[in-house]
């Protein structure tokens, strides 16, 4: 079953590179009490992901937090040193966590994994994006495959989603 507005966001731990080394970050840890902007996407380093997704997330961390935002996560089923490595080329440090599901237990939870397999790339995530407010998710967007559209910093921004 896919997550939908008013669901819990499961639990899970995260891989997030913090000095120098990987770091599990529990999700109930990190969704509590705070109102977060979620975006993720098939995998690191990608054209899409790389052009346009995470740039849209940093160019736009200062309209995101005032409108109430209080974190930026990416997820993406890769491993913490991808993860961290591909948010130094993106100079995402300090406005975006980027957190690394390897298995895909999280995105798999969500019901949000698809089969990659043809592309060489195994089980990954659906590009979307969601608001989660104290842990309850307040709006989920899922990208038709091949879409860059319901999961970009724009949307949110626009689609009068944000507190």
């Amino acid at each position: 079953m896919t997550i939908k507005a008013g669901d819990k966001i499961p639990s899970a731990t995260l891989m997030e590179m913090q000095d120098g080394k990987p770091t599990p970050v529990s999700t109930d840890s990190f969704f509590a009490g705070k109102t977060v902007a979620v975006f993720a996407l098939p995998g690191a380093f990608t054209p899409t992901c790389s052009a346009k997704h995470v740039p849209g997330f940093v160019a736009n961390y200062d309209a995101l937090k005032a409108k109430g935002v209080s974190e930026i996560a990416c997820i993406s089923v890769n491993d913490a040193f991808v993860m961290g490595a591909w948010g130094r080329d993106q100079k995402s440090d300090g406005k975006v966590h980027m957190f690394a599901d390897g298995n895909g237990d999280f995105t798999r939870a969500l019901g949000l994994e698809f089969d990659a397999s043809k592309f060489g790339m195994g089980k990954r995530s659906q590009r979307y994006s969601m608001i989660v407010d104290n842990g309850v998710v307040k709006s989920v967007n899922v990208e038709e495959p091949g879409a860059f559209e319901v999961s970009s910093a724009e949307y949110l921004l626009s689609s009068g989603q944000l507190p």
